[in-house]
């Protein structure tokens, strides 16, 4: 889940890069009456299939899905903007400021929405529903090191040397964090020249840095690492695979991020997207998505939380929890992606 601050004109390289790779998305939807959807990859891929795919067949349409990142889900669409690849995004707040931006996306019509009024005036977005909350901390494999109390122990601790793992700047996951670890080491949630100092201090935590959560999970189901910065579900997801790992909220707070279905402009099947929509917010759908392995937390009122997601966070706590002024974000990304990128290279 990444996003760039660009413009139509410096999206062009990647723009040029991404068309060749938008065709399957077309070609799905050639067959007509249905919907492609872009979702995440991994749990979101495999619960949006299994559990919508017959909640919107029933509305009358087929579902298409159609799993990428955000960054590569913006691109797709920036490459032919025209006759986008995707009748509906799913993104957080950073990508949705980028493709408003970018006039990527349009505002819904709540009327046609049957189980609107079932989500909480919060998750009611007017360029689409909120479908989850994803919660941040810290997971960690309790065989292998202490419980953190937040991100100041992973550098200050001997216990963790060498047993994190990071994900650069393009993260949403990575970039939360590190905006807590600049409040902590630095002046602000935008110094992330104290962030660099970090890491160029404690080079150990370097060799730690992968492309992305996916590849943690990986790294961790293998023993290699022991901690790493996730969302809830990502530890739901391995503890359903019978492994020993654990979620802190960091004691500075825990980051979060709504995530939001996103009518496509140009998109070709409205209809069938409203649809699409309105299954990801029944209380059918939900009350599925919650179960493990994936555990999402879930924004129609009227499904009650397991106590697995409880475990992790409860209703009253999401107003505490640290939303990232993703304005802010996006102004200074791009660079912060530079500059990281390069310390890692060495």
């Amino acid at each position: 889940m990444t996003n760039f601050n660009m413009t139509r004109r410096n999206f062009g390289l990647l723009a040029a890069g991404a068309a060749a790779a938008a065709t399957m998305p077309f070609s799905a939807r050639a067959a007509g009456g249905s919907v492609v959807a872009a979702t995440f990859p991994g749990n979101w891929e495999d619960g949006y299939r299994t559990v919508l795919t017959p909640l919107v067949k029933q509305a009358g349409f087929d579902l298409t899905v159609a799993p990428a990142l955000a960054q590569d889900q913006l691109a797709k669409v920036m490459a032919s903007p025209g006759n986008p690849p995707y009748d509906t995004l799913l993104m957080s707040p950073g990508q949705m400021a980028t493709a408003i931006d970018n006039d990527l996306i349009q505002k819904i019509d709540p009327s046609k929405l049957k189980n609107w009024s079932m989500l909480d005036p919060a998750f009611q977005g007017e360029y689409g529903p909120t479908v989850t909350i994803e919660v941040n901390g810290i997971a960690y494999n309790p065989d292998l090191v202490p419980a953190p109390k937040g991100y100041r122990d992973l550098f200050e601790n001997p216990a963790y040397k060498g047993k994190v793992s990071w994900t650069g700047f393009g993260s949403n996951t990575g970039v939360m964090a590190y905006s807590q670890i600049a409040k902590i080491f630095g002046t602000s949630a935008t110094d992330m020249d104290a962030v660099f100092k970090l890491f160029k201090d404690n080079p150990e935590q370097i060799k730690g840095v992968v492309a992305s959560t996916n590849h943690q999970m990986t790294l961790f189901q293998q023993g290699e690492i022991a901690v790493f910065m996730c969302s809830t579900g990502n530890v739901a997801r391995l503890k359903s695979m019978g492994l020993k790992a654990e979620f802190v909220q960091p004691e500075t707070g825990s980051p979060a991020a709504p995530v939001n279905i996103h009518l496509t402009k140009g998109s070709k099947n409205v209809e069938a997207a409203y649809a699409y929509m309105d299954a990801a917010i029944s209380k059918a759908a939900q009350d599925q998505l919650k179960m493990p392995p994936r555990e999402m937390f879930p924004t129609n009122m009227q499904v009650a939380l397991t106590p697995g997601i409880e475990a992790f966070v409860k209703r009253d706590q999401l107003a505490s929890m640290i939303y990232p002024d993703w304005a802010s974000i996006n102004k200074n990304r791009a660079e912060w992606i530079r500059k990281f990128d390069a310390l890692v290279a060495g």
